[in-house]
């Protein structure tokens, strides 16, 4: 394991691709199927960061940070499910996510590998959807679930390099911008092939 204190990873990190604000107009014309899917993304969020912890105890130092992450998230599910709530809507089941899905399959099978790429699959998504709650956040007309979703928003940009940071206690700076890269540019393939949803992704 490299031995190295928490620190964030350097601001230069940046997805290939921007998603144009065009895309929260079409997101947003079915705001209720929007939010249920939003929901859904932030249950599914804090269920990956406890999945880390039942499949790595061994990895001691990422234990507690990766346990808060997932607290946080499991938070922001509950804000967002009292607003499903407030608008009469029910929960329903899980939509495909062909964008995800796209991600998960580029995740090597070997043990090592498989970790460095799960904690990349999961930074990149999180960098897309903080990005993508912002350009909502700015489209929402109704000015209390705008400043709802602004709130949303910058929690979110905290997790952008949450999962890097613990990936840099385990692997070389080299290891992790080299494959960092590929699964920029896959990413980059990924959100440009999927159409236009009532969803985050």
């Amino acid at each position: 394991m490299v031995q190295r204190a928490f620190w964030y990873f350097p601001e230069v990190f940046e997805l290939k691709v921007q998603t144009p604000p065009e895309w929260a107009d079409y997101a947003l014309r079915d705001f209720n199927t929007f939010v249920l899917d939003h929901a859904a993304c932030e249950r599914k969020a804090s269920a990956v960061g406890m999945s880390f912890v039942v499949r790595y105890p061994d990895r001691t130092e990422m234990i507690e940070p990766m346990i808060q992450f997932a607290r946080e998230e499991l938070e922001h599910f509950h804000q967002v499910y009292r607003l499903i709530e407030a608008r009469g809507l029910k929960l329903g089941p899980d939509e495909p996510d062909a964008y995800v899905n796209i991600l998960m399959q580029a995740v090597r099978t070997g043990r090592e590998e498989r970790f460095l790429d799960r904690l990349l699959v999961s930074c990149v998504i999180e960098a897309r959807g903080a990005e993508r709650l912002i350009l909502v956040a700015e489209k929402i007309e109704d000015p209390e679930i705008q400043r709802f979703y602004h709130r949303l928003a910058r929690a979110e940009g905290h997790h952008k390099n949450f999962f890097l940071r613990i990936a840099e206690q385990y692997f070389s700076m080299e290891v992790i911008r080299t494959r960092l890269e590929e699964l920029l540019e896959l990413e980059k393939e990924a959100i440009l092939s999927v159409p236009y949803r009532h969803a985050l992704h």
